[in-house]
């Protein structure tokens, strides 16, 4: 049986702010923190030691920051949740492991040729993809497997000793091993890492990280693992001895969490991790307030990402983080740089743009009284949508005069009012969020009307007016704990594995029978290792998913497999694209098994409403909507109780998030004090 601990939190490591949430006896308390990027340990550790320590017995860590008196909780008194940003940032800023890549002899090149295409088709001066591998350290190995799993070429006994002394002087971190066919048989695979693992090397596998067929995907996705185990593998060693109490979990991009050690095995499943807990917390909000259908859109201090839920959140196994194809199952988000600390500036043809660059949390935007550029939320504030004295729940002032004066000297540049240059900065950030919203939406074969917009992080209830606006939705939902939603969405996520394998069979000589032995293997896999973290038999769902295509199609589309699987490719393609031909021969390309195992939750409770009564505002500000001033209520989050209501223009400043409600708005507080801002019928 799965132990439940006493005090469970999860934390989110932002770009700009580290985000805590804590359930202990029944209650959820909330902290904020500002991002150490240096070393985001730091901040970690002091916002869980400020957390336990305000529950009632002090967390024992080694940073010297902690009272070495501290009395450390019972053993797995405490358990973690991080959504880390470590392998996301190794990957993309270039700073993971020095890997070798070993393929089968003749396609050492696998890497660099890709899929033959070009990503901008009419730049004759695009750049080539850069792969993580030197060509010094890619090696060919002489064994072939067939395309059906036979031996073609066996392993020499000699050929691998004398290859393992080459990558040994080449002086590899760790090794990536993609050999042809492998997801059919991996005989070779497994004696190769066998071999190199004695010589202390982390060997990716392709037949561990990805038993699918399509060289270069599961090639890319191995290197990938490759590359940022080792780095996660250090920040994880490093966190664990400093939290020698608890028990650590990671959150992954399919929306569930793996056990540190999973992680260590498996980094590459962690590199959307912020972005799917957000979606997570997002979906579990909206269901509870009633709103099945949402459109979440998360704005930090770097970026945005928007996803869509229809009913349940979607999955997707075609994405690319960088340059770099990763096909495993990932949470179906879409990301663009534009976040609070954006930063706004004149491009070479002189028009004004913002992001994707970011402030960041050092030197963040100018009224945090550092930075010098000019961000998204510095523009909010000239705008009056931000209240300084209530930003951070009150610990922290914003500089409003400090903004004024760089936006003065940045309006004399561009020959631009600084109210007109503050609100051209806010109207170009959600004209690319709102790019973003058609892309999961429109794109998809979903009309953005028939969704509530879900608005979080710190900066997203301040824009998600406006997008709704923009895109005819009238539903806007602000969650109570917004700027936390990431952090909270850990502590729903349940312990989830992925596990598939490629099959290539034809729908039509294929039984429900066949493909129940297929998923055989998997389920049985699954279920033994959530037992081994400590799932009981009742603890555990799993689910069946097939990727079926028509015959001759180069891309498959995921249904859940039951028996009328055909029939719901059917339906999905033809919302997808637009067509289905029912009559046009089909196959199974990947069978899918996703194992859940269910984790202890913080309840989400509602008050009952029941009637409506106005809600009184603390004070009011000047603020400008559609370039024109108003004066606008100011409403302090926390003493917003269910079933206010109010009119915009209002400001609702909370301790993790603001909420700007224009003009056409109006906002009430339901059962679970949460934000419903719905704009009039025109």
């Amino acid at each position: 049986m799965h132990r439940h601990p006493i005090i469970r939190i999860g934390v989110d490591t932002g770009g700009t702010f580290t985000d805590f949430v804590m359930l202990a006896a029944g209650l959820v308390r909330v902290h904020k923190l500002r991002s150490t990027p240096d070393d985001p340990s730091r901040a970690i550790l002091q916002g869980i030691a400020e957390l336990t320590q305000a529950s009632g017995f002090r967390l024992q860590a080694s940073a010297p920051e902690f009272s070495p008196e501290a009395r450390s909780p019972k053993p797995e008194a405490l358990d973690i949740v991080h959504g880390s940003t470590v392998a996301t940032n190794a990957l993309l800023e270039r700073k993971g492991a020095r890997v070798a890549f070993l393929t089968t002899e003749g396609f050492e090149d696998i890497l660099r040729i890709g899929r033959q295409t070009r990503r901008e088709l009419y730049n004759f001066q695009v750049e080539d993809r850069q792969p993580l591998v030197d060509t010094a350290l890619t090696f060919g190995v002489r064994e072939r497997i067939a395309a059906d799993g036979q031996v073609l070429v066996r392993l020499d006994e000699a050929d691998v000793e004398a290859l393992a002394e080459r990558i040994s002087a080449a002086d590899a971190d760790s090794v990536a091993l993609c050999l042809l066919h492998a997801y059919l048989n991996s005989v070779h695979e497994r004696a190769l890492s066998e071999r190199l693992e004695r010589d202390g090397l982390m060997v990716s596998a392709s037949h561990r990280v990805l038993p699918e067929y399509r060289e270069f995907e599961r090639a890319s996705t191995t290197v990938v693992n490759a590359y940022v185990t080792p780095r996660m593998t250090r920040y994880l060693d490093a966190l664990e001895r400093q939290l020698p109490d608890a028990r650590l979990s990671i959150m992954q991009s399919n929306g569930g969490s793996i056990s540190a050690a999973g992680a260590r095995a498996a980094a590459v499943q962690t590199i959307l991790s912020g972005p799917a807990a957000g979606v997570v917390g997002a979906q579990a909000t909206a269901a509870a307030a009633g709103y099945a259908r949402v459109i979440t859109f998360d704005m930090g201090g770097t970026s945005t990402d928007v996803s869509l839920v229809d009913g349940r959140i979607g999955v997707t196994s075609e994405s690319t983080v960088g340059d770099f194809p990763v096909r495993l199952p990932i949470l179906d988000i879409h990301t663009v740089g534009a976040g609070g600390g954006s930063i706004a500036y004149v491009d070479s043809g002189g028009s004004l743009r913002v992001g994707p660059r970011s402030a960041g949390a050092e030197p963040g935007p100018v009224c945090y009284g550092v930075g010098t550029e000019l961000t998204a939320t510095d523009a909010n504030l000239l705008l009056g949508r931000l209240d300084p004295g209530m930003f951070f729940g009150g610990r922290m002032t914003l500089d409003e005069e400090r903004a004024r004066t760089i936006a003065d000297e940045f309006a004399r540049r561009v020959n631009l009012d600084p109210v007109a240059l503050a609100d051209g900065i806010v109207r170009i950030a959600n004209a690319n969020m709102e790019r973003a919203i058609r892309v999961v939406s429109v794109q998809r074969g979903f009309d953005p009307r028939d969704f509530a917009l879900l608005a979080f992080g710190g900066a997203g209830g301040m824009h998600a007016c406006d997008l709704a606006e923009a895109l005819d939705i009238r539903t806007v939902v602000a969650p109570r704990h917004a700027g936390v939603l990431s952090a909270l969405g850990m502590l729903l996520a349940d312990a989830t594995r992925d596990y598939s394998r490629s099959i290539l069979r034809p729908v039509a000589s294929t039984s429900v029978d066949d493909l129940q032995n297929g998923f055989a293997p998997l389920v049985e896999r699954a279920r033994m290792e959530l037992a081994r973290e400590g799932f009981g038999p009742a603890a555990i769902v799993l689910e069946r998913s097939v990727d079926v295509r028509y015959t001759g199609q180069s891309y498959e589309i995921t249904v859940p497999f039951t028996r009328r699987f055909r029939t719901e490719f059917d339906r999905k393609h033809e919302q997808r694209y637009g067509y289905a031909d029912r009559r046009r021969p089909t196959e199974v390309v990947n069978l899918r098994v996703k194992a859940v195992g269910r984790t202890a939750k913080p309840p989400l409770k509602a008050a009952r409403v029941k009637r409506f009564t106005p809600a009184r505002p603390s004070g009011t500000r000047r603020a400008w909507f559609s370039g024109r001033p108003t004066t606008a209520g100011v409403y302090a989050w926390g003493e917003l109780k269910p079933g206010m209501r109010g009119q915009g223009p209002a400001i609702i400043a909370g301790a993790e998030a603001t909420v700007v409600v224009p003009p056409a708005f109006q906002f009430h507080i339901d059962g679970f004090a949460n934000v419903i801002a719905r704009r009039a019928r025109k």
